[in-house]
């Protein structure tokens, strides 16, 4: 079993920072993927940013310029958003890609979330 553990989340006015981390735990043999994706209400759940196990990062249009994602070299992510806008409000979630053995096929693995209002 695999997981995921959110924080940062909560109220936060607009034009500030927030940060988000996630940890994840459980049988993890290598983590290919990391990443961050988000659901406001009553929309579809978007890609934010991701963190590959290699460096490489990808953001959103959305988010391009204002954010960084980031891992601390083992099994956390961290998200920080800049200049908050209300558009940014919505349900965060962790996202990972990663194996459980050295030869085994990739897994994915969602947090439960944590929700993020911005007020304008």
């Amino acid at each position: 079993q695999v997981h995921l553990a959110e924080s940062g989340g909560g109220s936060v006015q607009a034009g500030k920072s927030l940060e988000l981390s996630c940890t994840a735990s459980g049988s993890i043999s290598s983590i290919n993927v990391m990443g961050w994706y988000r659901q406001p209400p009553g929309k579809s759940r978007e890609l934010v940013a991701t963190i590959a196990r290699g460096g490489d990062t990808h953001y959103a249009d959305s988010v391009k310029g204002r954010s960084t994602i980031s891992r601390d070299g083992g099994n956390t992510v961290n998200l920080r958003l800049d200049n908050l806008k209300p558009e940014d409000s919505g349900t965060y979630l962790c996202h990972l890609k990663y194996t459980r053995t050295r030869y085994s096929p990739e897994w994915t693995q969602w947090g439960p979330g944590t929700l993020v209002t911005i007020a304008s």
